[in-house]
């Protein structure tokens, strides 16, 4: 059996019917006795877990397996997609924020993954997720004494835009005094000169939430918290995966678990070959006294870089770059880790803006490499997909700004997939913005048309009253987190739907309000498990 999406056929203001719709085998009743059941619903999800023999269950959600089970349940299969912990809880909400093409990787001759990574970049900013996505400019300085100069910069960038097509790709060299004026605490001493080039940003785990939507609203059943235990194989075939008291029955099996693929896959074979390296990656987020024009590259020697970038109304700075081999769930920020953001940063910022008091919150995420010898900083970061003794296939790796691709090439290792090709369809979100409504300040609304794009005014009208009267959060977005986006927990709601946590604003009153607000709607009750 085959699985190929069409175009869809039906007219494009009906957007949930449309993205239900350009699937090949669907059947108009499915669609409607799905929406009918609210495809949010996580008790709803529960039950079909234990009635439903699935075409594809995908084992982890984060930003890979959301657009894995987007992709398999637009081409009419029916698909479980289950994640040990919240949507995009790992990894994919603790990267950089960044969608880009790779710059550093010119230097480690990964060609042809700058040029997938500028074509993925393009698409998600032009069709795919403009709400989520946006441009902005970097300014990489060159220091005298640095690891490069300014014309191996400059040729770095005009091969850069090359790569883009030369679409989102302004780039070009400036003098220190046009680079200040962008960055204004910009240290300019020791300057010869700076690059300046564009690529884009994006809140990560709301881009995974999205992909979650998606796959949900195009049939997928979506779980969260609720971890696969064991695998069940008849026949040479993984042909169920338990989860507490439930049994999930299928067909094929995606493990696409993150920093935890290769315990899935001794599930499958406990004598399986260790398959990924974790490298741990820390980011500071401090306060920004002043707007800049750009973000700031620096670089790093071992071919590293710093980033200094303008994000929620703070500075986002980082990353480290190094092994790690502890448990994935303890992965954590230390005094050490803190003290290297902040001394590569002022390899470029004074000193006042890196002072420990302005620091508002601090997060660590795994980075998922090929196993091989070596410094992880120089490893390669195109993803790894393995299939199984018992058929079941794994994908560990991969840049956040390719994930569509790597979720068709690994669908395509499966029979049933091989003629799934990359859909470009909007997600949830990327229609065209509403009018401001009359009561919502123009700050509020500027930052809900990010997060939710042409569903602004919808979470606006839910509740307009903020969270915390230093931020534009608002309590319509701790509604709709809990009944629109399966949030079950605190954490879910401050984290990783709302910026509360990043703006140092997720205080004990905050959490306290958001987890009576979580408990009154009845959700704490079915997060034990199935």
């Amino acid at each position: 059996m085959h699985y190929t999406a069409v175009p869809a056929a039906v007219p494009r203001g009906e957007t949930v019917v449309r993205i239900c719709c350009g699937l090949s085998r669907f059947r108009y009743r499915d669609c409607v006795d799905r929406l009918a059941t609210r495809p949010f619903d996580r008790a709803r999800g529960l039950e079909r877990l234990k009635s439903q023999t699935f075409d594809l269950l995908v084992i982890g959600a984060g930003i890979v397996g959301a657009r894995i089970a987007y992709e398999a349940a637009r081409s009419g299969a029916s698909v479980a997609l289950l994640d040990a912990g919240d949507f995009g809880g790992a990894t994919s909400s603790a990267s950089s924020k960044l969608v880009h093409g790779g710059l550093r990787y010119l230097q480690m001759g990964d060609v042809r993954l700058v040029r997938e990574s500028q074509l993925e970049r393009r698409a998600l900013l032009d069709r795919v997720a403009p709400h989520l996505v946006r441009p902005l400019m970097f300014v990489l300085p060159v220091y005298s004494g640095g690891p490069h100069r300014a014309a191996t910069i400059a040729a770095g960038l005009f091969t850069y835009s090359l790569l883009a097509g030369f679409q989102h790709s302004r780039a070009r060299i400036i003098r220190p005094a046009t680079a200040r004026r962008l960055v204004p605490p910009l240290n300019t001493d020791g300057m010869s000169a700076a690059g300046l080039y564009q690529d884009a940003q994006t809140h990560d785990s709301r881009l995974a939430l999205a992909s979650v939507t998606a796959a949900a609203l195009a049939s997928a059943t979506v779980v969260n918290y609720c971890p696969v235990e064991e695998l069940e194989i008849a026949g040479g075939r993984v042909v169920a995966a338990r989860a507490g008291a439930t049994v999930v029955r299928c067909r094929e099996v995606v493990n696409a678990a993150g920093p935890w693929v290769d315990r899935v896959r001794r599930m499958e074979d406990p004598d399986a070959q260790p398959l990924a390296l974790l490298s741990k990656g820390v980011h500071v987020i401090v306060e920004q006294s002043e707007p800049w024009g750009a973000a700031l590259t620096v670089p790093l020697e071992r071919g590293r870089v710093a980033f200094a970038v303008p994000w929620e109304g703070s500075l986002l700075l980082g990353t480290t770059d190094t092994e790690y081999q502890g448990d994935p769930a303890a992965v954590s920020v230390s005094s050490d880790d803190v003290e290297t953001v902040l001394s590569e940063a002022s390899l470029a910022l004074p000193a006042d803006l890196l002072a420990h008091e302005r620091i508002r919150y601090t997060f660590a995420g795994l980075r998922v490499l090929p196993r091989v010898a070596g410094d992880t900083a120089r490893a390669h970061r195109e993803e790894i997909v393995k299939t199984g003794s018992a058929g079941m296939v794994s994908v560990a790796g991969g840049k956040l700004t390719t994930h569509r691709r790597i979720a068709v090439h690994v669908l395509r290792r499966l029979p049933a997939f091989r003629r799934v090709r990359v859909s470009s369809e909007p997600l949830p979100g990327a229609g065209p913005i509403p009018s401001r409504p009359g009561n919502v300040d123009p700050r509020v609304w500027e930052h809900l048309t990010y997060l939710y794009g042409d569903q602004a005014a919808k979470v606006a009208l839910a509740g307009a009253e903020p969270v915390h009267p230093d931020g534009p959060d608002v309590w319509g977005q701790v509604y709709h987190a809990i009944d629109q986006e399966w949030a079950v927990t605190v954490d879910d709601v401050v984290r990783r739907r709302t910026t509360l946590a990043v703006r140092g604003l997720a205080t004990h009153e905050v959490r306290e309000r958001i987890a009576a607000t979580i408990a009154a709607r009845g959700v704490f009750q079915s997060v034990d498990g199935p």
